[in-house]
């Protein structure tokens, strides 16, 4: 299976992509702007989340969009809030609308709801849409396998569209952020191994590197949400590799499970090792990343060693000004006794934010889908998500340089002024349909990683320590669709054995469970959980998609 390797250039041809794109001429199919036919507006209903500092209704860029397609959007919003709940009871009512536009984080559709709603009609595919009004959105799903196998069902059919959001530090997610100023002050080398890490930790605990002569430092903790938070994956990726979700691997194309596995048992053993040590912070396994970002910004001492997160400002006020900020930086993966590796996930979830319905007349959906077209070119993208140029983005100015500081930057975010009133100029992540990485990567940031305006370069430069550091195989579950025939009982199979991994990873570091008394029990409660039957499934999966190839 191809991966990283030819990441950059794929996103560079995403890029070309989109610029060509942008230049459309094919007359009635697809070109930039051309609205329906019969030179009538068309209505288009449309379910959408909105937040509380914008108003769909008289949004600068709404009125932009009807205009150029020559439509009248009726808006149905709701808040965040609850959302997934209101779109449910929409289609069980019967009233639903032309159109669902989502946002991913807030709600989607999943594929089990697409496949469900398709075969019954209510949702309408976008095949023919695509292929003769949207030659914007062709180019791209033709140029992006993931993007390309996420949206298209086992039938063949694309039954909606996810966002493109190719966030390049959220693709690892598993990052150690560690307190360097105490590395300093106690003169110790930046960990390279997990044995090394151990070292640096105790040093944490017993050298009072906070100097108030209390044993009160924290060396290491994390949270439990999914922010790469979790402390697990990133120590265990020395001895097997951890994605953090599946706990499954693809190897010479055949899947398998991590978590039987001897390496498996012996991270856990060298975890255990660390927490009976008090190493590592109990609160790390219950706590919110609230009580986690109480911990690293305590008031009274500097506690913390090293956290585990996506980004440092999950545990750790970065503001300019604030005392800790600064002190925690990224450390590569660690080196351990069988592996090197770091997580990898592929940042965009399966699903769909894009999703037509029967009630769509034929002209409503060809309007629908070159508005959509519109926003996988590069001027709509911006239009889209930065808002008026001029007034909430810019162009490149002499002396700026873009996050990737390899490429030609493209454009500057302007940010809205303390106090000002929101600009309500732009549809903000309703729009994120082709943000590939070259595009993101060509925003200007600024040159100080810690300053307000260089965050986004901070977080590129700790994910270019774990670029690559992947096995060459991993497995895609991003991508895959499974038999609608097994879907519920995949699901459940999927809910239970990762609380069962989880669990029993958090008994046996705890000491709950005796890693040389219990392992075998464990295992054999794998194996009557139907791993078996769930790898099986997950294989034929995986067989049945493009990617595999």
């Amino acid at each position: 299976m191809r991966k990283t390797g030819s990441f950059a250039l794929a996103c560079l041809l995403l890029l070309s992509v989109a610029l060509v794109g942008c230049s459309s001429s094919n007359p009635g199919s697809g070109e930039e702007g051309s609205g329906p036919s019969s030179g009538d507006n068309v209505t288009i209903n449309v379910f959408a989340h909105q937040s509380s500092d914008t108003n769909l209704q008289t949004n600068k860029f709404t009125k932009k969009m009807e205009e150029k397609f020559n439509v009248k959007i009726n808006w149905t919003t709701v808040p965040f809030d609850g959302a997934a709940e209101k779109r449910q009871i929409s289609l069980a009512s019967g009233d639903y609308p032309d159109l669902y536009l989502l946002i991913p984080w807030v709600d989607r559709f999943s594929q089990t709801d697409l496949l469900k709603f398709g075969q019954q009609g209510v949702i309408v595919p976008l095949n023919d849409l695509i292929e003769q009004y949207a030659p914007n959105i062709k180019k791209v799903l033709d140029s992006s396998e993931y993007y390309k196998a996420m949206n298209t069902a086992p039938d063949g059919n694309i039954y909606g569209l996810t966002g493109l959001n190719e966030c390049f530090h959220c693709s690892y997610p598993n990052k150690m952020w560690m307190n360097t100023k105490w590395l300093e002050q106690l003169g110790l080398s930046e960990p390279t191994t997990t044995e090394e890490f151990k070292e640096v930790l105790k040093a944490f605990k017993t050298k009072d590197p906070n100097g108030n002569g209390k044993a009160d430092e924290v060396p290491l903790s994390g949270s439990i949400e999914n922010f790469g938070v979790h402390i697990i994956p990133y120590l265990m990726n020395g001895f097997i590799y951890d994605d953090d979700r599946t706990y499954l691997i693809a190897k010479d194309g055949r899947v398998d499970t991590v978590a039987n596995k001897p390496e498996w048992k012996e991270g856990l053993a060298y975890i255990k090792s660390l927490y009976d040590e008090g190493l590592i912070d109990p609160g790390a396994f219950t706590q919110n990343v609230g009580a986690f970002k109480k911990i690293g910004d305590n008031a009274d001492a500097q506690l913390l060693g090293a956290g585990a997160a996506m980004h440092p400002s999950l545990f750790v006020n970065t503001a300019e000004g604030a005392p800790y900020g600064k002190d925690y930086n990224p450390i590569p993966p660690l080196k351990g006794p069988h592996a090197n590796y770091t997580t990898y996930n592929y940042p965009i979830d399966p699903g769909a934010s894009f999703v037509l319905t029967n009630k769509a007349s034929e002209e409503t959906q060809i309007a629908a889908i070159k508005m959509l077209d519109y926003l996988y070119t590069q001027e709509g993208a911006m239009s889209a998500y930065l808002g008026e140029e001029g007034t909430s983005w810019r162009k490149p100015e002499e002396g700026d340089v873009a996050l990737n500081d390899q490429v030609e930057p493209l454009y500057k975010a302007i940010p809205l002024p303390t106090g000002e009133e929101p600009r309500n100029d732009s549809w903000g992540a309703l729009s994120q349909y082709n943000h590939h990485r070259a595009y993101r990567d060509a925003e200007v940031q600024g040159k100080d990683i810690y300053a307000g305006d260089g965050y986004e370069r901070r977080l590129y430069e700790a994910t270019l320590l774990m670029e690559g550091k992947e096995p060459k195989e991993v497995f895609p579950h991003w991508a895959l669709w499974v038999d609608p025939a097994n879907a519920d009982e995949t699901s459940m199979m999927q809910t239970n054995l990762k609380d069962y991994i989880d669990q029993n990873a958090l008994q046996f570091i705890t000491g709950a469970k005796s890693l040389e008394k219990d392992w075998d029990d464990y295992v054999k409660g794998l194996e009557g959980l139907n791993i078996k039957r769930y790898l099986e499934i997950m294989q034929a999966a995986y067989d049945s998609s493009s990617i595999s190839k």
